[in-house]
Parts: structure tokens; sequence; C-alpha cells
């Protein structure tokens, strides 16, 4: 049997953790048919090389005195790589992503950086995570309401959804901020120092693939306004992480919390890959362009006010050409003289025909132009 949707109320959500709006959207497993397909072993395979992660064998007390930084390093190589070869992301590096794929991630990192900088604000003055709190430079979740806005409306908040697993790594985070702060840093270091990085990156590829405003409507949450340039803070962001002062035995936590992170974050493109080939098997279409809430739908709104302003003031001077060029006037003249002409001549003949003269002045002037 297929996944089915469960509806959340406002005060669910909250009380769950999910920060989101009324009747967000939390999608339940119930039951799955067990079957001996190709998918199914790959999965196994890689429970496998999960529960593998989760057990690593422990640090040893030398490896303990390296840096924290390059510790995380170490340690979340192989759940990183993993991390980046799930369908959803191998996809998503290619282009091959849909304004339905982008809408649903873009959702689910609304609440999990909700809770993350919830979490983070309760323990900003905690010596365990106050070195490395940079609300300007680093915090996601007014950006993530903003693309929210952009892609749902003005009522984004009733109408997101919240994916099973996404709770799950929002409930961690609140229990992790709660119960254990010095583990904080693992998370932070797993979603900020990824968003500096390979972040960049994805924006172009959403912005080309859902040819998204070059003005950066959509994009928000892959704008850093606080960082001038990313690999210096970076710098300084390991920094602070090493001088945090931790003994060998909560190093190791935060290296295993930070394996944990990665790996929530697998299940979480896994939910997204789900539901998104749930809506293509029930034939819903996407099309990015009707979707997207553009303002206007003509060129130059696409490419900024600029082009909007270089359209107008094109306008302005050919009208100016029309109206101030002598040659222009001349043409005007003539034409007017022509006209004159040509109604006089025509009253003339009519007067001839009736064998009276009532303009003769008028056929003087005529015969004298």
């Amino acid at each position: 049997m297929r996944s089915a949707a469960v509806l959340l109320t406002w005060p669910a959500c909250i009380k769950q953790g999910a920060g989101a709006g009324y009747k967000a959207q939390c999608f339940a497993s119930r039951e799955r048919e067990e079957s001996p397909s190709k998918e199914t072993t790959g999965k196994q395979r890689l429970e496998t090389r999960r529960r593998s992660m989760e057990t690593s064998q422990p640090h040893s007390a030398e490896s303990m005195s390296q840096d924290l930084s390059e510790l995380l390093k170490e340690a979340t190589k192989e759940v990183h790589e993993q991390a980046e070869n799930t369908p959803f992301m191998k996809n998503f590096q290619k282009g091959q992503v849909s304004l339905h794929e982008f809408k649903l991630v873009t959702a689910s990192l609304y609440f999990i950086y909700s809770a993350l900088e919830e979490e983070i604000e309760c323990n900003k003055d905690n010596p365990v995570y106050a070195p490395v709190y940079f609300p300007v430079e680093l915090h996601r979740k007014a950006a993530l309401e903003k693309d929210l806005e952009y892609f749902y409306g003005s009522n984004w908040r009733e109408e997101i959804p919240c994916p099973e697993a996404t709770q799950k790594y929002v409930e961690r985070l609140h229990y992790v901020g709660k119960k254990h702060p010095e583990l904080l840093v693992a998370h932070a270091y797993t979603r900020y120092l990824g968003d500096l990085s390979g972040g960049q990156v994805l924006k172009k590829i959403a912005q080309k693939a859902l040819q998204l405003p070059s003005t950066g409507e959509g994009l928000a949450f892959f704008t850093f306004d606080g960082v001038s340039n990313a690999t210096k803070f970076k710098q300084l962001y390991r920094s602070r992480m090493n001088a945090l002062e931790m003994d060998h035995a909560t190093k190791k936590r935060v290296l295993e919390e930070a394996k944990k992170a990665f790996l929530l974050n697998i299940q979480v493109f896994e939910a997204l890959q789900k539901l998104v080939s749930k809506s293509q098997e029930n034939g819903h279409a996407v099309q990015p362009k009707a979707e997207l809430r553009m303002r206007n739908v003509n060129k130059s709104h696409e490419n900024g006010p600029a082009a909007a302003k270089e359209s107008e003031r094109t306008s302005r001077m050919q009208a100016d050409m029309l109206t101030t060029s002598p040659l222009v006037r001349w043409i005007l003249a003539l034409g007017f003289i022509a006209t004159t002409v040509a109604v006089g001549l025509f009253a003339i003949k009519q007067s001839a025909a009736r064998g009276s003269r009532p303009f003769p002045c008028l056929l003087q002037a005529l015969l004298t132009h």
C-alpha cells in the first residue's frame, strides 16, 4: 500500500516541533509491500551501510587531539558522499529538477532551519555554542520565508508540506538543543558550511533549470548577503569551532551527531523523491512557468527593472524623434499641402460641372503654387 497523507493542525505541528502553519501536511508511512525487487535489494544495502556508520569503531585518544573541523571532515566523508549520491541530489546536480521538487525541498529546509535556529537562539550565550554564533551571516529562516512566499503566495504557511522524514529531523534538532546543546555545532557545521560551498553550485543549476528570474526571486536561501568572501568566512568559522572547549568524550559524540545529521538529510531526500514519484504516478503534470507567481510575464520583467526602464527610455526617444526632427516636420507639412490641393481641385471640378466659379481666389492661389 502507498503512503497516505496525514494533516496536522497548527497546535499539533507546534507541539511536535515542526514550526509549521495551519494545516501543514505531515506524510506518514503506513504500510509497505514486501517484494523481492531490485529496489528493495538496494534499500537493504543502503540500510546496511547506515548501520555500519552508526556503529563505527570509536575514535582513538590520539585522533581526538586533532582540530574538531578536521575530525568532522574525516568522520563524515563517507556519509557525505552517500548524501551526494542519493537519486534526488544526483538528478539535481544534472539539472533534472522540476518546480514541484524544488518547492518541496524548500519547504523541508524551512522546517529544518526553523528548528535549528530556534535552538541556536536559545543557546547563543552557552559556551558550547557561542563562539560559532553568526546569525547575520548564516541564518536561513528569513530567506526561506521569502522563497516560500514567492513560490506559494502569501498563504504559504497553510500550504507547505512537512514529510515524516523532515519531522524526524526537526524533532532531533529540538531534542539536541534542549538536552545536549554541545551537539548543536555538529548540525550547524553540516548545514551552514555545506550551503556556503555546494549550495552556490545548486543555486546556478536551479536558476537555469527552472528559468527563475536573474534578479534572484525564489533563490534567497542560497544568497548570503552577510558573507562577502565564502572561503575566508569558512576559515573563520572552522577556527572558532576548533576553539570550542571539549573533552575527548564530547568530541566523539559531536562526530557521531554529525554523521547522524547527514543520515537525517539523506532520509529527507529519499522522502522527497518518493513524494515526487507518487505525484508523477498520479499524473500531476508540472508546469514551472504556470506555477511561478510572476508579477509580470513579459521579458522586461524577467530581466529586472533596469531592462524595463531601458525599454521605456527607448520609446520616449523614438517619440521625441518624431516630433523634433526637421525632416519629419517638412514631410508632414508637404503631406498637408498635398491634401489641401487635392481637396481644392475636387471642389473646383464640382463647381465647373455646375457651370459656376465660386472659388476664384482659391483657384488663383493653387495655380501660383
